[in-house]
């Protein structure tokens, strides 16, 4: 069974940055890949980003290119998601999570199998 402790939401004006931290503990040698989704409340989950634990390859959603960054400290089991150029749709809860399945290699895109807690990120002026 995984742990995951997340950290760096918070509330950021337009433009702003912000630095998501997750780092898991426990079976951290069973996923294949790990990420973020992000939640607004009443709607479903939005993949944002996800890295394979294997080879370093990312997957990032379209509407996040450009702006989002995701790296994963592996002594650590941490991961990493640096938002810049943040803008209110943006604002949501972000939660780390991990692939079971290998869909990143599979299909090159993300799967969120087990995550944690959530961390809430908003956007505004």
């Amino acid at each position: 069974q995984l742990q995951f402790v997340e950290s760096g939401g918070g509330l950021v004006q337009p433009g702003g940055s912000l630095r998501l931290s997750c780092e898991v503990s426990g079976s951290t040698s069973d996923y294949y890949a790990i990420g973020w989704f992000r939640q607004v409340s009443g709607l479903e989950r939005v993949g944002v980003s996800c890295v394979s634990t294997s080879d370093g390859t990312t997957h990032y959603a379209d509407s996040v290119k450009g702006r989002f960054t995701i790296s994963r400290d592996s002594a650590k089991n941490t991961v990493y998601l640096q938002m810049d150029s943040l803008k209110p749709e943006d604002t949501a809860e972000y939660f780390c999570s991990v692939d079971f399945e290998n869909y990143i290699a599979l299909n090159g895109h993300c799967r969120y199998d087990s995550w944690g807690q959530g961390t809430q990120v908003t956007v505004s002026s």
